[in-house]
């Protein structure tokens, strides 16, 4: 009962309920029923008919979200998941059309071949900061820019499909694909996202790296005199996020429509959404999950509202919005008060502060 209790007064829950009346609220504004409204939500996210959607969408989301997690759990903010997320498509759609091997065994090597990319070139920016003192955020958001356009190239030219009027790569052949899971269009990626989920909280909460990573986040200058090593830390930490990013551009390419179309991976914005779980979350393992789920129902969700009630879905992206602020000011709130109050009065001989 104290855990369920603290769970619910926690910041996370209180940003939340304060994002849901507040989107209440404008909704009674604009003239529609908010009770209509939340349950073509719910009912268009996780009714048989919207929840393979949403398990898709959350296995990019999460996945995403798990790769900005990790460095920023050190309290390192790694801002080039888009760039990382298309080298990881391209490499896996090259891999996939000339990898002289048979269809499964192309599959695992063009998984690897986008996690390998991905990890590469988020290794970069950390190089960058380590050797050469450019801050890792701004190294790591404007390296996305060259591998985006790198990217669009290859799909646009060498690698384009004749005859076809889109920017995109020829399909991958028979077999080279992740496979459903049943009937549904959910695919293996989902499992391999929810397997490095399971990862990240072992080593988070049952290795001495996990304890260094999470001692590194709460105080960097306490972790270095303890001996934790800053810039090995930061071009390990920024290895992996890269590897998860170009993991989900593998499965991107992966799944339908099977080859690398420029601008799809990251049109639907899911490096951000992924940021935003992972900040909601404080980093946290399990809470990064459930975030990314919330933010997955929202997105999908949001669809069937507009469809159901013509409530423009653009209602959960302030949603998304209006949680991150209200969580921003619910962990600021509590220095303000106390500074406010001002110094506490020293106790009396005998009493108790």
């Amino acid at each position: 009962m104290n855990r369920i209790t603290g769970a619910l007064r926690s910041p996370v829950a209180f940003s939340v309920l304060a994002g849901v009346v507040i989107g209440a609220l404008f909704l009674v504004g604009t003239g529609a029923d908010p009770i209509a409204a939340y349950g073509a939500v719910i009912g268009g996210s996780l009714g048989a008919d919207g929840i393979g959607s949403t398990l898709s969408t959350g296995t990019s989301v999460l996945g995403m979200a798990l790769a900005l997690a990790i460095p920023l759990r050190a309290g390192l903010i790694n801002l080039g998941g888009d760039g990382q997320l298309v080298l990881g498509g391209i490499a896996a759609a090259v891999t996939g059309l000339y990898a002289p091997l048979p269809a499964p065994l192309t599959v695992v090597l063009a998984l690897f071949a986008g996690m390998a990319a991905g990890a590469g070139y988020a290794a970069l920016a950390a190089l960058c900061e380590n050797h050469l003192g450019v801050p890792l955020l701004v190294s790591s958001l404007l390296l996305s820019y060259p591998a985006a356009s790198f990217a669009s190239y290859l799909a646009r030219y060498p690698l384009k499909e004749p005859g076809s009027s889109l920017p995109q790569t020829r399909q991958l052949p028979d077999g080279v694909a992740l496979p459903a899971l049943g009937g549904s269009t959910v695919t293996l990626g989902l499992v391999l996202v929810a397997l490095a989920a399971a990862a990240y909280w072992f080593a988070d909460r049952r290795t001495a790296i996990g304890y260094e990573v999470r001692m590194t986040g709460l105080n960097s200058r306490f972790a270095a005199y303890a001996g934790v090593e800053r810039k090995g830390l930061t071009l390990r930490l920024m290895a992996v996020s890269g590897a998860l990013a170009g993991l989900v551009g593998s499965i991107g390419v992966l799944s339908f429509p099977y080859r690398f179309l420029d601008g799809s991976l990251t049109a639907a914005g899911h490096t951000w959404t992924g940021l935003t779980a992972a900040l909601l979350a404080a980093a946290a393992p399990l809470g990064t999950v459930v975030a990314s789920f919330f933010f997955a129902v929202l997105q999908v969700g949001g669809l069937s509202m507009e469809r159901t009630t013509e409530v423009p879905r653009e209602l959960t992206q302030v949603l998304q919005a209006i949680v991150i602020v209200f969580l921003a000011a619910r962990l600021r709130f509590p220095r303000l008060s106390r500074f406010r109050r001002g110094p506490e009065k020293p106790s009396a001989p005998g009493e108790f502060a």
